[in-house]
């Protein structure tokens, strides 16, 4: 089969697209055929090695995925070959077949094209756990959203919407900003010609957002702490711009603000450097367990029409240059797939 192997760190034109051997499930695994596979910003942290998940040398990158199941590892009853999944895991994804957790899969409905469904494994559970299981985000507060023009800001624009937020949208350009009130933004803040603290200030009255879901850091973090409103929550689930912000103590104190941390790998168990003791096991399968109500949530919301799942391009898997480019030049609107 085609895939994209990184044999070593470093760029993402390094990559090599080769035949290599179709993998076979393994324990409470299945093998899909992908039938597209997301490109992200975390996928070249990846291939660059600067994520916190290193797989051993040389792999596979790619960790959004959408297919068919074709084969059952041992001890899977919770799907069946022929099925319409979108999975996550740590790699193995921009390949035309990938094993993957079992656990983790999602059951796609027909409607759900594979392109699209990509944006179901990490993105829409991301911004949902964010905002709803640690931000508390509540119908009528104000979600102020960095990096909206992409598929991490995107997706949490929907997400605020559907649960009952003022959703502010912050990017660059208009075309990002299009995207963001295509995807239903109350307001819309360009941040290379508006102040943003200025903007958020003024658009809710003096007091601020009550919620801010930041896939940036850098410039915007800061930005936020002196936009958020007392008693408000941040949420840096990303850093995008290269920078990793410092938090100063003293604005969290004097504002009453909780800066949460989330990384959605740890719900579904993709960090795990060694198998889990029975508590940690235990622990895990009732985070899946949240994760597939949420999911359920998120394909119903869907069907509603709520959630748009926008694509940004898809590209054939010798076209992962391209692909990365929308990324690296931060011009991507959406969700980029590479389509084995």
């Amino acid at each position: 089969m085609r895939a994209l192997v990184c044999h070593a760190y470093g760029p993402v034109k390094s990559l090599k697209l080769e035949d290599v051997p179709k993998p076979t499930p393994g324990t409470a695994e299945v093998l899909v055929k992908v039938g597209a596979a997301g490109v992200s910003f975390a996928a070249m942290l990846g291939v660059q090695g600067k994520h916190q998940n290193k797989p051993p040398l040389p792999f596979v990158p790619g960790n959004e995925i959408a297919g068919e199941v074709v084969a059952l590892g041992s001890g899977v009853t919770n799907l069946r070959v022929g099925q319409r999944i979108a999975t996550g895991g740590s790699r193995g994804g921009f390949a035309e077949f990938c094993t993957t957790i079992a656990a983790n899969a999602v059951v796609l409905p027909d409607s759900l094209p594979y392109a699209e469904a990509t944006n179901f494994p990490t993105l829409y559970p991301t911004a949902y756990g964010a905002l709803k299981w640690k931000a508390d985000l509540k119908p009528g507060e104000v979600l102020l959203v960095h990096g909206a023009g992409g598929g991490s800001g995107l997706t949490g624009i929907e997400v605020g919407k559907a649960m009952g937020a003022t959703v502010i949208a912050s990017a660059g350009g208009a075309d990002k900003l299009a995207a963001a009130k295509a995807c239903g933004a109350d307001h819309l803040i360009d941040y290379r010609s508006e102040d943003l603290r200025t903007k958020v200030l003024e658009l809710t009255g003096g007091r601020g957002a009550d919620v801010i879901y930041d896939p940036v850091g850098g410039d915007a973090f800061a930005a936020s702490l002196r936009c958020v409103a007392p008693e408000g929550r941040i949420i840096p689930m990303g850093f995008a711009s290269g920078t990793i912000p410092q938090i100063p103590a003293n604005i969290l104190l004097v504002k009453n603000v909780t800066v949460i941390g989330f990384y959605y790998g740890f719900w579904n168990g993709w960090g795990g450097k060694t198998a889990p003791s029975p508590a940690e096991a235990e622990a895990l399968a009732k985070r899946r367990a949240l994760v597939a109500d949420a999911q359920r949530v998120l394909t119903g919301w869907f069907a509603e029409g709520k959630l748009k799942a926008m694509v940004a391009g898809k590209f054939d898997l010798g076209d992962w240059v391209k692909a990365f480019k929308l990324i690296e030049d931060r011009k991507v609107v959406g969700k980029a797939v590479l389509v084995p």
